[in-house]
């Protein structure tokens, strides 16, 4: 193992301000940074390639947090609010919801087109969404990214944050190409890497399995580096199941606002107003659509649809447009069998949960600055927790106000020592793995494993998202025995090197996820978080969230609660 350690090449870099994860939130808080101070150095670590990274790497159609006329912030505010069951941090969703417009302005001027309607207006999809022609969106924010001249080292694999006592230093990582192990000193640290996929098993297996609704090379990554460092994180029980398009997992949104499909049964009955009016009807939250969905399935009505039997050719075929700019497969789909959408209604079902913070809100515990519990960590987009519904433009948001935040900082911020003992130690941690050894475990058939013990256990597609005490309990014995077996993963190449280190992170966010399950007793967002021993909802003892902070050297995960606060609480 040794003779393995010494032939590994270490670079050793230095930055003022180091962003792991080159999506909406990274990009924007390189762009706010460099706009405040262009003298500031700052280093872009992303795992892919800027250009087409993440959950944007496909496109869009819409830009969905955005304050339509007639809406405002505390509007939007109130919206998210209600949308997620009254428990949010709502410090965070009014600071988003202030800066989501400004976004969408920066995004228009970098060249993204935006249709208008006669009084140059863009064009309402909802309350809160507009429709945008976004197929290159991600190659947009990239280039303008570049335009600031701040650095960017792509192909790199985030390992771990490097900590001087309580203070987040930089980072380590690997090249994907390169097979170099990177050391990269900072001031301050912002992760923005997004959230948590293929933890669960998917919809759709085999040679299909990326066949999903996130991006499946979001792997947690952002999440585990700082679980293992020991910041807090917060209401990885509230999961994100979507509803979308079956076996495409396209999004039903352009179909749902931008044609105003209903939802309907097997019978041709609109469920949502016709039986489950009680529970809000159309405006009802966003968890509670797909709930009642499972329940027709569930009582013989289903499959279910989207009803676009209703729409005139011209609507017909804008909406297959629409879906040029972000998953063409449905447009493909019904081109292939010659077949319109207003003869062929599109099936809709639930995804497998995801953890994400900008749908849902699992991730850090942060202040209004977006500094995590660590000093000198940052949080923003899907790995910062307490703000959901905050999308491509809230991600942006949140990573420009820790910028500014970071930037005002910078000066008053003492480089602190990286010590050799710990890049040793993480140089063998990482690559001890290219080793041979007695027990080969290659990381396929571990995150096999693994997406059955979540399924069957912590409320997966095939238990219909069900969860109870005793499954959750074998869930977390059959996971931390799988973190022990992780220690065999096997790798013949940088790449399988990458993807033995996905799945050792994917177990570090299943093991905390799981203690926040436990820990809920209640059923307060159905589908993403249903408990059948604790089927209700109880506001006198759970409208709080669920903290928690993992200490290594203990391997003991401990939950914290923290009180629900109201916004004019925190201003």
């Amino acid at each position: 193992m040794q003779n393995l350690i010494d032939k590994i090449k270490i670079e050793k870099l230095k930055t003022d301000f180091l962003i792991i994860g080159a999506g909406a939130a990274g990009c924007f808080a390189a762009y706010e940074a460099k706009r405040l101070n262009p003298n500031i150095d700052i280093l872009i670590l992303e795992k892919a390639h800027i250009a087409r990274s993440g959950c944007l790497a496909a496109g869009v159609n819409a830009i969905n947090a955005y304050i339509t006329p007639g809406q405002s912030p505390e509007s939007f505010l109130e919206y998210v609010k209600k949308d997620s069951m009254d428990l949010i941090r709502e410090d965070l969703v009014y600071s988003i919801a202030k800066e989501v417009n400004n976004v969408v302005n920066l995004l228009e001027e970098w060249g993204l087109p935006i249709p208008k309607d006669e009084n140059g207006q863009p064009y309402v999809r909802g309350r809160g969404s507009i429709i945008v022609q976004g197929e290159r969106v991600k190659p947009i924010i990239a280039q303008a990214t570049k335009n600031t001249k701040a650095k960017i080292l792509n192909r790199v694999v985030v390992t771990n944050l490097i900590k001087n006592k309580n203070k987040v230093c930089g980072a380590f990582g690997f090249g994907v190409r390169d097979g170099k192990f990177y050391v990269i000193q900072a001031k301050a640290v912002l992760v923005a890497t997004g959230g948590a996929s293929g933890i669960y098993k998917p919809n759709n297996e085999g040679e299909a399995k990326h066949k999903i609704w996130y991006s499946p090379f979001n792997t947690g990554a952002g999440y585990a580096i700082g679980i293992r460092a020991g910041a807090e994180m917060t209401t990885f029980e509230m999961r994100y199941v979507s509803m979308r398009i079956k076996d495409l997992m396209a999004p039903t949104g352009a179909v749902a606002q931008g044609v105003k499909a209903k939802q309907v049964n097997a019978l041709g009955e609109r469920y949502l107003e016709e039986r489950y009016v009680y529970l809000g009807g159309t405006s009802m939250p966003t968890a509670m659509r797909l709930w009642a969905t499972l329940q027709e399935n569930i009582e013989g009505r289903g499959p279910c649809y989207l009803d676009t039997t209703h729409l005139t050719r011209e609507q017909a075929e804008r909406l297959q447009a629409y879906y040029l700019h972000m998953t063409p497969g449905l447009t493909l789909y019904w081109g292939a069998r010659g077949t319109k959408p207003d003869t062929d209604p599109p099936e809709i079902v639930g995804t497998e949960p995801y953890i994400v913070g900008g749908h849902a809100q699992a991730g850090y515990w942060i202040d209004i600055n977006r500094m995590s519990t660590l000093e000198n960590l940052y949080a923003a987009g899907d790995v910062a927790g307490g703000a959901p519904k905050k999308y491509l433009s809230g991600a942006a948001a949140e990573g420009m106000i820790a910028a500014r935040e970071i930037v005002s900082k910078l000066k008053s911020i003492n480089e602190e020592q990286v010590y050799e003992k710990d890049i040793k130690d993480e140089v063998k941690r990482v690559f001890s793995h290219l080793e041979k050894k007695n027990i080969e475990i290659l990381p396929d058939e571990l995150e096999l494993r693994m997406q059955k013990i979540m399924d069957d256990y912590a409320g997966g597609i095939s238990s219909g998202y069900i969860l109870n005490e005793q499954k959750l309990l074998k869930a977390r014995k059959y996971i931390k025995e799988l973190k022990q077996e992780a220690n065999n993963l096997y790798a013949i190449n940088p790449h399988e090197l990458m993807k033995c280190h996905e799945v050792i992170d994917r177990l570090d966010v299943a093991s905390v996820l799981i203690e926040h399950l436990l820990h809920r007793k209640e059923t307060r967002w159905p589908i993403y978080q249903s408990r059948a021993d604790y089927p209700e909802r109880d506001d006198k003892n759970w409208l709080k969230f669920v903290n928690s902070v993992y200490d290594q050297t203990k391997d003991e995960i401990k939950i914290l609660e923290r009180p629900c606060k109201k916004l004019e609480a925190v201003k």
